[in-house]
């Protein structure tokens, strides 16, 4: 990958345009791709980010995918694969999808269509909240982890890992994606449901002794199904869920936002995820169950 790379961001909503903006503004070629209303907003304003980060970014904003060399998926899981099916990618071309989403199967599903030699996984934990079109707030600092699905240390993930840092962007680089983004899993297991269902921003969620304790049995369970499976997760992830509801405090999760907006919300690929893990291996998980089936019957009611 060269070093004058062209950027796409596909499915520009909180989190994509926090990137995609951040990136533009230190001059790479990036293009926001995302619903009308905030691409017309962002063409006719620029993008406005306030919060951690606040400044009003000029950045090419469109509703139609362009050829480019880095694309950033940062769609919602249940839209990865119509999403990956309309990022232009021909025999010769050696774009690179980096997917920087919620839950599991997504890179899988990319793999299935683009090949797996052309995917990179990543996690982040950087918090951003959609306000309006045109407007969205940083609301929680963090780190992007980036690895190959193979587990290498690749020259193009070292290259990327520069992009991020040129920007201004915490990146660190692993050698097994598939446990890093467990771990983001169960912190999402811990946090999202639970804030979603409770009407709560991130940190608000910690001042209460009854959310604490439904974030910390969901995170459990989700551990025991990892471990079970044979993932090598991280220690001590209820604290680092905690750690990271405290930088994140003024975030409203994605889920709760989905619930705000009344959009579907990623629980089959979170919360449902470790109910279908655990029933393939024998183990009960009646908190994220419960969570699980709230979130459903809610979205249903909608």
């Amino acid at each position: 990958m060269n070093a004058d790379p062209r950027i796409m961001v596909m499915g520009a909503g909180a989190v994509g345009s926090l990137f995609g903006g951040l990136l533009s503004d230190y001059g790479y070629d990036v293009t926001l791709v995302g619903r009308a209303a905030h691409v017309n907003a962002i063409c006719k304003n620029g993008l406005k980010i306030s919060g951690i980060t606040n400044r009003i970014i000029k950045v090419k904003a469109t509703t139609d995918p362009i050829q480019a060399d880095l694309v950033l998926l940062t769609t919602k899981s249940y839209d990865t694969k119509e999403a990956t099916r309309q990022i232009p990618i021909g025999d010769d071309c050696d774009t690179v999808i980096l997917s920087l989403q919620n839950g599991l199967g997504n890179l899988e599903a990319i793999s299935e269509i683009t090949g797996a030699k052309k995917v990179v996984g990543a996690v982040t934990f950087l918090g951003s909240t959609f306000l309006e079109a045109g407007h969205i707030k940083h609301t929680g600092l963090g780190r992007i982890i980036i690895g190959e699905l193979d587990g290498s240390i690749s020259d193009r993930i070292k290259t990327i890992s520069e992009f991020f840092k040129n920007a201004g962007i915490l990146i660190e680089m692993t050698d097994d994606i598939y446990a890093r983004i467990w771990d983001k899993l169960i912190v999402n297991v811990g946090i999202n449901a639970p804030a979603a269902l409770s009407r709560a921003k991130n940190g608000q969620l910690l001042a209460c002794s009854e959310t604490k304790w439904v974030m910390k049995e969901a995170i459990n369970e989700a551990i025991l199904v990892a471990k079970k499976i044979g993932v090598k997760i991280s220690d001590d992830l209820f604290e680092k869920t905690i750690d990271v509801a405290k930088k994140t405090a003024q975030n409203k999760c994605s889920m709760l936002q989905d619930f705000e907006r009344g959009k579907r919300t990623e629980i089959d690929s979170i919360n449902g995820a470790i109910v279908m893990a655990g029933k393939a291996h024998g183990i009960d998980t009646p908190v994220n169950r419960v969570l699980f089936s709230l979130v459903k019957g809610i979205e249903m009611i909608k």
